[in-house]
């Protein structure tokens, strides 16, 4: 029986050709893509909260001078010693009492066409603390000064627990966004679909002074008059809505 030679070429030459055909077929195929008719918007919205602070922090310390550094550091040390045992005799717990910084330095004298001579030393040490009750805020600064204290900065006052009013301020913050979506979505013919997302910074705003009538209560005779103002703390979200028809 006789073959045809051609044949087995035929049927390659087909095989190949239909598999060019279904790559290209396969190349060509483009996924579709579903539309959506949403539209989305992106509304920035801040809020405040305030309270009365409740925590003073201010740093106190002492500073000496001596002809050599032995001499001003020891009197330094011994005048401190002194101020650590007011503060603890104010009731300033260990937690709130933190060292912030010791140094002693040489004290120079300039003169014309001269090179600096040294004069002396000058000891510092200098102590962080917190005050967990305002009212008595005046008589601690009075005990500081009065028990050797010759450096004083501050207070600046702050919230313990500020959360519950972060919160506060959080939720103000999200109804002046929605609020303010809805309008939009109104002046559009929408509606608002959902909230797609949101997202927040935080802020903080200084302290504002009291009334005087409020502050008052927190003078004492014999003492430095304190007034703590108000501590404010902002929310800021950024929300992205989607509206739709």
């Amino acid at each position: 029986m006789l073959r045809n030679p051609l044949r087995p070429l035929a049927l390659a030459s087909a095989l190949a050709l239909s598999c060019l055909t279904m790559t290209a077929c396969a190349q060509n195929t483009t996924p579709t893509v579903a539309s959506s008719d949403g539209t989305l918007l992106s509304v920035s919205a801040q809020a405040e909260a305030s309270r009365v602070p409740d925590v003073a922090s201010l740093s106190t310390g002492v500073v000496t001078q001596a002809a050599d550094a032995n001499a001003a550091l020891s009197a330094n040390a011994a005048q401190m010693n002194k101020v650590m045992a007011a503060i603890k005799a104010a009731g300033i717990a260990e937690k709130d009492i933190q060292t912030s910084g010791i140094s002693i330095n040489p004290q120079y004298k300039y003169t014309d066409n001269q090179p600096p001579t040294i004069t002396g030393y000058q000891a510092s040490n200098t102590v962080s603390i917190k005050v967990r009750e305002i009212g008595k805020l005046g008589e601690v600064l009075d005990a500081l000064v009065a028990s050797g204290a010759n450096q004083v900065n501050g207070p600046s006052f702050e919230i313990d627990q500020p959360e519950a009013v972060y919160d506060e301020a959080r939720r103000a913050a999200l109804e002046k966004a929605q609020q303010r979506a809805q309008m939009y979505a109104k002046s559009l013919g929408m509606k608002v679909q959902r909230i797609v997302s949101i997202s927040e910074g935080g802020g903080f705003q200084p302290p504002r002074p009291m009334m005087m009538a409020k502050a008052a209560s927190f003078d004492r005779a014999q003492s430095s008059p304190v007034s703590p103002g108000e501590t404010t703390l902002t929310a800021n979200l950024d929300v992205v809505f989607e509206l739709a028809r």
